[in-house]
């Protein structure tokens, strides 16, 4: 289907979904359109990586499933499942990819082993920030890389969340120099696992699940896994007490939906609207919520319960950012997409880098000066 036919139909889609309550959001490109009765009704299961409920990740699953229902006006049901009550944590994607469920709700960078290019669509070492990311995939042709990445698996991404600039971590020791890294067990999944294990470390892969037990009992010696709001949820705090920043390995991840191609093409337009604009609504809600909470929860942690903060030092930072380059361009020299994605990603940082450094940047810089509260 050409565009301009595809975006025609689209715009009376986007009319029934701002009716149902929902803004408009732009449509998927090369969707089919259904000739699916319109009052049809559709129960659909959502698979998720998190702990059933966990607050911002399971809360922001269910938070998409009562606003798809809402939106739809009960047309479009969703059953949300935690991990390990339908799938695993990990057969997610599969999940979602082979029909056993017409939703799922993860980060894109689980799926680095299926798709070498799908770390792009979480976030990056020393990458875009959570706003950057948006932008990107919106206004910086990351969307159409994504869903190239994702086609082969008959699956259609939506970006749906963002917890913004991640902790680099939770430590049994401090990390004083790189020699620290040396030898350092630490749960770091994505693209940041490759970087730690070339600066000495061992990366391990852990469903959030499992990663308190894993840091309690000394199975790992360090991890990461979201900033403060979460952090204190899962009560990590307990089991490591030096808590690092900034988090180099994850500066604006993004949450993702999976959505199953042909579920979603057997949709009438309209609900294909709803679909990608209560996807849309529930990535900026989750990025407030994590905005609007962090700061209390790491006050807690360190006010509280007595955890140690501590920034990384310098050349900790100066190597892992040195590694995280040669990391993707090796990645890069070995796969086509992979190169095409990286080109199209530091084209467009290189871009709004410069903007954001005279615009927000300049202006915290300005507020600090001027005394700001909390300065």
């Amino acid at each position: 289907m050409k565009r301009r036919q595809f975006i025609t139909r689209a715009a009376t889609a986007a009319a029934a979904a701002t009716a149902a309550g929902c803004g408009s959001g732009e449509p998927a490109e090369g969707a089919a359109v259904s000739r699916a009765p319109q009052q049809a009704e559709y129960r659909w299961k959502m698979v998720t990586t998190w702990p059933p409920n966990f607050p911002g990740l399971g809360s922001g699953a269910n938070e998409l499933a009562k606003t798809l229902e809402a939106c739809s006006n009960g047309r479009l049901r969703i059953k949300v499942y935690g991990a390990g009550e339908l799938v695993p944590a990990f057969e997610v994607f599969d999940a979602v990819s082979r029909g056993t469920a017409e939703l799922g709700h993860a980060g894109a960078y689980y799926w680095k082993g299926k798709a070498e290019t799908a770390s792009f669509f979480s976030s990056i070492p020393f990458g875009l920030t959570g706003a950057e990311m948006n932008a990107w995939l919106w206004h910086g042709g990351g969307m159409e890389l994504w869903r190239e990445t994702y086609a082969p698996f008959g699956v259609l991404p939506l970006p749906a969340g963002n917890s913004g600039v991640q902790m680099a971590g939770w430590f049994k020791k401090e990390i004083a120099s790189v020699a620290d890294l040396k030898g350092l067990k630490m749960r770091i999944p994505g693209l940041g696992g490759e970087v730690l294990a070339r600066a000495g470390g061992t990366p391990v892969t852990l469903a959030a699940g499992d990663i308190f037990t894993a840091l309690e009992t000394g199975n790992i010696d360090a991890a990461e896994f979201v900033g403060p709001y979460n952090d204190l949820a899962f009560g990590l705090h307990k089991a490591a007490k030096f808590y690092y920043y900034p988090g180099w390995q994850e500066p604006g991840s993004v949450l993702e939906c999976l959505v199953n191609r042909k579920a979603f093409e057997a949709l009438p337009p309209d609900l294909q609207q709803v679909v990608l604009t209560a996807c849309r609504a529930v990535n900026d809600s989750m990025l407030a919520e994590y905005n609007g909470r962090s700061f209390g929860a790491l006050a807690q942690l360190v006010d509280v319960h007595g955890v140690q903060l501590r920034r990384l030092p310098d050349d900790v930072l100066r190597l892992l950012r040195r590694l995280s380059r040669e990391v993707v361009e090796e990645k890069a020299g070995a796969d086509p997409l992979f190169r095409r994605t990286l080109e199209s990603y530091a084209k467009f940082e290189a871009g709004v880098a410069k903007w954001t450094r005279i615009g927000e940047q300049a202006y915290l810089e300005a507020r600090a000066l001027a005394g700001a509260p909390g300065r």
